[in-house]
């Protein structure tokens, strides 16, 4: 059945809609577009572009806050809340790589029905950039371009040599964290204040990190069913195992950018994938979030990327 979470605050502009009855159940996504979005409309003539924030223990649609209000000034813009965070889903089940995109894939065919002159400009960020290349790989009719920022799988200990859709979970672990009293008590630890401002500041590099989004995850973690997806992530089970394999089938624009600051900074593992002609990168002085700290800059090098596109 599925379980949303009433009178949960918005935390974006615009419209907030529901996909029912996807593959991935409920999955909700907020859209926004200019005033004068119409009918033969610049917003209207552009390609509509997907946010899809990151997976940790306080994630939703508030980690792409910056590019959303950002874009839907001159786009249509979307950004969806992923299985088991913000006003999606979050019942009792099993959170793979599969589910988070069959999601992905929901509102991409929904935007499309929306918008069937265009196919969408997709934006990823961290872990949330293997679903978005699995996407892109399923449908690429429906993908003009990708971004991913500060993606995983390319540091030096990820795994490359897994099968097909195969992904890292690691069953003992699971049945052991998802005990009863020992993974609530596990995912309070991981979203108590100090743990929350902890993980930040290893993402941003720095201890100035962005405030609003601290609260927004802080009041987040508190919802029911917050802790689901989170432990299979701590599991392994949203990694995948092929992850470098997927990313060099991608025919489509890629632009791949990441910070210099944090824990998220190796980037070692990119040969015979970036060096493509179709990928391009740019490394910004930063944390992981780059559009949090230089979002002027970090536009910039987007929209130049979507412009080449």
């Amino acid at each position: 059945m599925t379980k949303t979470i009433k009178h949960m605050q918005h935390v974006l502009s615009g419209q907030r809609h529901d996909i029912q009855d996807s593959k991935a159940g409920q999955v909700s996504f907020y859209v926004d577009a200019p005033l004068c979005a119409g009918e033969g409309s610049a917003a209207d003539d552009a390609p509509p572009l997907l946010l899809v924030h990151s997976i940790n223990a306080a994630a939703s649609a508030h980690e792409v806050k910056p590019l959303f209000d950002a874009y839907k000034q001159k786009r249509h813009t979307y950004a969806i809340d992923l299985p088991s965070f913000g006003h999606s889903d979050r019942s009792d089940r099993a959170y793979t790589q599969d589910l988070m995109v069959n999601a992905i894939l929901a509102v991409v065919e929904q935007i499309r029905q929306n918008h069937p002159k265009h196919a969408v400009d997709l934006l990823a960020v961290s872990l949330a950039g293997e679903f978005a290349a699995k996407v892109s790989v399923a449908v690429p009719e429906s993908i003009r371009t990708l971004a991913l920022v500060s993606p995983t799988g390319f540091a030096k200990i990820t795994a490359t040599h897994g099968p097909p859709d195969a992904d890292l979970g690691k069953a003992r672990v699971h049945r052991i964290i998802s005990l009863p009293v020992l993974g609530q008590s596990l995912y309070r630890l991981l979203t108590i204040r100090p743990s929350i401002r902890f993980f930040l500041k290893k993402t941003w590099g720095r201890d100035q990190i962005d405030e609003e989004m601290f609260e927004h995850a802080v009041r987040l973690s508190r919802t029911p069913g917050a802790h689901r997806a989170p432990l299979y992530f701590v599991a392994g089970y949203l990694f995948s195992a092929d992850i470098r394999s997927v990313f060099k089938t991608i025919e489509h624009p890629v632009w791949m950018s990441h910070g210099v600051r944090g824990d998220f900074i190796d980037f070692s593992q990119t040969e015979g994938i970036t060096d493509k002609p179709n990928w391009s990168v740019t490394q910004f002085d930063t944390g992981a979030l780059s559009y949090f700290e230089i979002p002027e800059k970090f536009i910039e090098a987007y929209d130049e990327f979507l412009a080449q596109a």
